[in-house]
């Protein structure tokens, strides 16, 4: 499982251009069952994204993120190995 951390490296109003684009990539990859969660974070200085796959795999689809080709984040992928979890993500252990 990958936690990947996005720090925004542009202001936000030229966040804010892409933001569409980058939901769109992000549904793409919750249809191809990479993203598990997504979400801004608080303040709004990034994103964090949940994916499950190889770290290779991963950053080569990230290249696809509008963010990335627009050079507006820069991608900090922390790979994990969770052992434990609530009843509702136990599913996500296999």
């Amino acid at each position: 499982m990958l936690l990947i951390e996005l720090t925004y490296k542009k202001p936000i109003n030229e966040v804010d251009k892409f933001v569409v684009e980058h939901r769109e990539f992000l549904d793409k990859q919750y249809e191809a069952g990479v993203l598990l969660l997504s979400g801004p974070q608080e303040p709004r200085v990034g994103g964090i994204l949940l994916a499950r796959g190889e770290q290779n795999a991963i950053e080569e689809i990230l290249k696809q993120d509008p963010f990335y080709q627009q050079g507006i984040a820069d991608y900090r992928i922390i790979n994990f190995v969770p052992n434990k979890s609530c009843k509702l993500l136990t599913p996500l252990l296999n």
